[in-house]
């Protein structure tokens, strides 16, 4: 049974081998971000859940059809931990994957995910562009607009704050706090 227990710089040198993309590696560290702010919060394994965030996506440039599938693959012929490849697929759970996610670790990187990119598309909209003076407020008023980041699936989002047993409001001010710690890193400093 693997068990490695990957470094940050081995996450991001294995996330930058099977990804060039722009948007998916600055997708990558805003769920990082805000992994590790809810580590802190939860009192767990920053580091852990940082790198966790990391890598989530790690095969979807490549293998956007065989999501989660591809990462375990990956991820195990690392020798990761798997602890670490169980977290990353089950965050795919009821989409690519049936994997359960049961860890507060594993519901979190489920209920962020998606939540971080609706959280960017509101940034974006925003004349600061910027994260920092966002709130959650504002981004609940798009969430109301189904054809705004139409590709986000809020119901994932309303099932994950269910399963870590905060509300919809917390998650989403949780999120942005965690994806402000890592603003410039995901282009969302802005112009403040």
């Amino acid at each position: 049974m693997s068990q490695f227990i990957p470094s940050r710089e081995d996450a991001l040198t294995l996330l930058k081998k099977y990804n060039t993309s722009d948007s998916l590696i600055r997708h990558a560290f805003a769920v990082e971000g805000v992994m590790g702010h809810f580590a802190d919060k939860f009192g767990e394994d920053r580091e852990k859940w940082q790198i966790i965030g990391l890598v989530h996506d790690i095969d979807y440039e490549l293998y956007p059809e065989q999501h989660c599938t591809k990462s375990k693959e990956i991820l195990e012929a690392h020798g990761w931990s798997q602890e670490y490849v169980r977290a990353v697929v089950s965050h795919g759970w009821g989409i690519c994957s049936d994997v359960e996610p049961e860890s507060m670790l594993e519901k979190t990187l489920y209920a962020v995910d998606e939540l971080t990119g609706l959280i960017a598309s509101t940034a974006l909209m925003r004349p600061s562009v910027s994260v920092l003076d966002l709130t959650a407020k504002s981004v609940i008023k798009k969430w109301k607009d189904k054809r705004f980041a139409a590709g986000v699936d809020r119901s994932i989002i309303e099932k994950g704050a269910v399963m870590m047993g905060i509300d919809r409001t917390e998650l989403i001010t949780e999120t942005i706090m965690g994806m402000r710690s890592v603003a410039d890193a995901i282009g969302l400093k802005g112009n403040l």
